[in-house]
């Protein structure tokens, strides 16, 4: 069971996180606030409502926090945490929030690399191609060769093609590392 603890100040929003979060049956909101004797495997807050909030006041949240919202926090405090933390855009879909706090509790960094990275310009691609990202990006999705073939309009032989592209440029051996390499190097994101 994943514990999540909500902190955002909407009242509106707690009830549809709340909701939300109810439709997964391996979540349970243990609160809408931080108390004393609350404990947490998630903490989602909002950037706005995270100003107030500093990592001594939220220890119920032991995993980590997740922002919502299009403004962004301070990037590098958060980096600077020992937390594991994410950040996801306002108009994430409901499976992409779950997705989300599955992530966090599992001790991985989630979000998007435009909200990721605080610089304004393009994120660094790497030795990859613009086809290759997106092939590596599908591949993260966890799709096999055929399924990506479909949603790219390749060939099958095509799609393997790229993925030993991949393989080589990024010096992995395998799917897990690819998607590993890619999501160290900002060029994919789950």
């Amino acid at each position: 069971m994943i514990r999540v603890l909500l902190s955002v100040s909407s009242p509106a929003l707690r009830a549809g996180l709340r909701a939300l979060l109810s439709s997964d049956k391996t979540i349970k909101v243990v609160n809408d606030s931080i108390e004393e004797g609350t404990e947490a495997d998630v903490l989602i807050t909002s950037a706005s409502s995270a100003s107030r909030l500093t990592y001594e006041l939220a220890p119920p949240a032991t995993a980590g926090m997740l922002f919502l919202g299009d403004d962004q926090p301070n990037v590098e405090e958060l980096k600077r945490s020992s937390r594991v933390w994410g950040i996801l855009p306002a108009d994430s879909s409901s499976e992409e929030l779950i997705a989300a706090i599955h992530a966090l509790a599992q001790g991985l960094i989630v979000g998007t690399p435009r909200l990721l990275f605080e610089s304004n310009e393009p994120v660094e691609r790497g030795p990859l191609t613009e086809r290759e990202l997106e092939v590596l990006g599908l591949l993260a999705r966890g799709l096999a060769n055929k399924q990506i073939a479909a949603a790219l309009g390749i060939s099958e032989h095509t799609v393997k093609f790229h993925v030993s592209s991949i393989y080589t440029k990024l010096d992995v051996t395998n799917r897990t590392e690819a998607v590993r390499a890619g999501l160290r190097g900002g060029w994919v994101a789950l």
